[in-house]
């Protein structure tokens, strides 16, 4: 009787729990869908969430291993860098945020160029990297599309340019905006050697970039769900003061209003623009 009080009077042992060190960056929340996957999965899978197919933003380097025949890429104008001629200051001084971007993503401006071959056709191929100050076009980034634009005109080959971003760089004021006219102009001298542009836009792709290079190409070719306009939604809602539709600025709204002429997956992206080299120089 003894025995048996002690026996179910006594306590049950403490099993120990020790923590288990997760990994930063292991697992991926789609922004899309909400799903949580493995970030190895989604990496295999191009930067494209398996559920959705929602894509995500890549880096320039990325882009361009996904873009290019392998050790094709050479790049040029890799030194450029911006200035601060206004001596611009917000929040933080200019030249500390150009700092930062520069430490951040390893690149000396927003838009990495260079000549390669895509699917054994020649190309000029300029990309930005949102990552940079959000992709943002000031002098460097305008100076070094244009000069693409003219390697493309003296190479006698194609030009391919990948958007993406918030538009023109504020801290250089006017000198950013100048930028969309230049690079126009540059683009009409290719057009008039009949040689092909094709732009990509992928997400987002707004602002002076959108107004000037980037809606400018002999074929537009958009990413699926990639944000594409001028002025974001949330000002156009609060100037015309009416709720806009669903989808508004999204790739497919675009396509369905003759704004892009195609949507094509990251997958498909490479042999889809091999194919319209090839068919724009008759090869």
């Amino acid at each position: 009787m003894v025995s048996w009080f002690k026996k179910r009077s006594s306590r049950p042992e403490r099993t120990e729990r020790r923590k288990v060190a997760v990994p930063e960056g292991l697992w991926v929340k789609c922004n899309n869908c909400g799903e949580i996957s493995y970030s190895k999965e989604i990496d295999r899978n191009l930067k494209v969430c398996p559920k959705c197919d929602y894509h995500f933003r890549i880096t320039a380097r990325e882009r361009i291993d996904l873009l290019v025949d392998q050790e094709s890429f050479e790049e040029f104008d890799s030194t450029m860098e911006s200035m601060d001629p206004l001596h611009f200051k917000d929040s933080q001084k200019y030249t500390d945020r150009l700092k930062k971007a520069k430490k951040k993503t390893g690149l000396s401006d927003a838009v990495v160029s260079g000549v390669c071959t895509i699917g054994g056709q020649k190309a000029i191929l300029s990309v930005f990297d949102f990552f940079f100050m959000g992709g943002s076009m000031g002098s460097v980034v305008g100076e070094k599309v244009t000069r693409a634009v003219e390697r493309a005109v003296l190479d006698r080959c194609g030009l391919v340019i990948v958007s993406s971003s918030g538009g023109a760089r504020m801290q250089e004021g006017a000198l950013s905006l100048m930028q969309m006219a230049k690079s126009s102009g540059a683009l009409a001298r290719l057009r008039r050697e009949g040689l092909p542009y094709i732009s990509i836009l992928t997400d987002p792709t707004t602002g002076g970039v959108t107004a000037s290079f980037a809606m400018l190409g002999d074929v537009n070719i958009a990413e699926p769900r990639a944000l594409i306009g001028f002025a974001g939604p949330r000002v156009i809602e609060q100037t015309i003061r009416q709720e806009l539709p669903d989808g508004f600025q999204r790739s497919e709204f675009l396509l369905k209003h003759g704004m892009v002429d195609c949507i094509i997956s990251r997958k498909e992206i490479k042999t889809t623009v091999a194919n319209l080299l090839a068919a724009f120089t008759g090869q």
